[in-house]
């Protein structure tokens, strides 16, 4: 049963891979002549019709998108029409600031916002639940670069403690560039975090606190106090176990969101992760970058929620029930 399931989602992420491969192609084909933007106004035809022979954009379009994606399956993009590098070797060099900034963010949202949850829904009429509801009102309310602009205002321009821009100092290790074994790295990735981490925090949050009162009303509760069972185990070995559940899928799609929609952050703090980078491509009309950017992003997602719905399913028992049953 776990396999069927596994493979049922797998032909799922082929599918979702499939069409995503077929947008970022659709760029190369309506979005600017590549010739131009690699030789520029002054070349002549006979240069250009050498570089298109080259590129492989006289054959037939389906001979092209099946180039496209048997080079994308290997990563391989082609060259960035600006830069003038490998596509796979610039977003190598962005990637692990991204990945980087996504993961403390996720953390930071994790860390504060199961607690928060727990607490406002164990203490609901509490001053300092209400203050906690009140923040995480602001959270989602205000767009996310407001939050970033005000962040540097307070802490980096008015307090001077921390920087309002850039990655810092940072180490390679194995070709992955790190900032987390430095001072200063550590420094510079406090305010953008933050940042990213607010309304997933809040979100979080919020989810918890439902979940958790919804578990406190169940009956298996109720028959967990009559047993005489402490309130500690209580609400920590039963109703927050059971909480977490939904916390789980939650969480593993705000990663993918995290990573994806970075864009904004890394642009208020001039991150240089792959958000940075998308932007500038746009800009620029570098189509080789912004269809690797969207086939890595949709990767990313489509793993992911397969990840998410395998701890799922074996998460949650009534799943395994359900199926078992449904297989009889």
């Amino acid at each position: 049963m776990m396999i069927a399931f596994i493979v049922r989602r797998l032909l799922q992420a082929v599918v979702v891979m499939a069409v995503v491969a077929f947008v970022s192609f659709s760029l190369f084909q309506f979005v600017g002549d590549p010739v131009v933007a690699m030789l520029g106004q002054d070349a002549t035809p006979e240069q250009r019709a050498e570089l298109r022979r080259d590129l492989g954009l006289d054959d037939p379009v389906p001979v092209q998108f099946w180039t496209f994606v048997k080079n994308a399956v290997q990563g391989d993009f082609g060259l960035s029409y600006r830069q003038g590098r490998k596509v796979s070797t610039l977003i190598q060099e962005r990637l692990p600031a991204t990945l980087e900034l996504s993961m403390a963010a996720a953390g930071l949202a994790l860390i504060v916002g199961i607690p928060m949850g727990v607490y406002t829904a164990l203490r609901r009429k509490g001053v300092l639940a209400n203050i906690f509801l009140a923040v995480s009102l602001i959270g989602v309310s205000l767009p996310t670069f407001l939050i970033g602009i005000l962040l540097i205002l307070i802490f980096a321009v008015l307090l001077g403690w921390l920087p309002s821009f850039g990655r810092g100092e940072t180490v390679d290790i194995g070709g992955w560039s790190t900032g987390l074994l430095t001072r200063d790295g550590w420094s510079h990735l406090v305010l953008p975090s933050i940042t990213l981490a607010l309304f997933q925090m809040t979100l979080i949050m919020r989810l918890v606190r439902s979940e958790m009162l919804e578990v406190l009303r169940t009956d298996y509760i109720k028959f967990a106090r009559a047993r005489g069972l402490p309130d500690r185990a209580v609400y920590f070995g039963h109703a927050l176990k059971n909480t977490l559940v939904p916390v789980i899928t939650i969480t593993g799609l705000q990663l993918g969101a995290l990573i994806a929609f970075a864009i904004i952050t890394e642009t208020v703090f001039q991150w240089p992760g792959m958000g940075l980078l998308f932007i500038q491509s746009v800009q620029v009309a570098d189509i080789p970058i912004m269809a690797a950017y969207l086939c890595l992003i949709a990767l990313i997602f489509v793993t992911i929620n397969l990840i998410v719905d395998l701890l799922y399913f074996v998460v949650d028992p009534r799943l395994r029930v359900e199926r078992s049953t449904a297989g009889h």
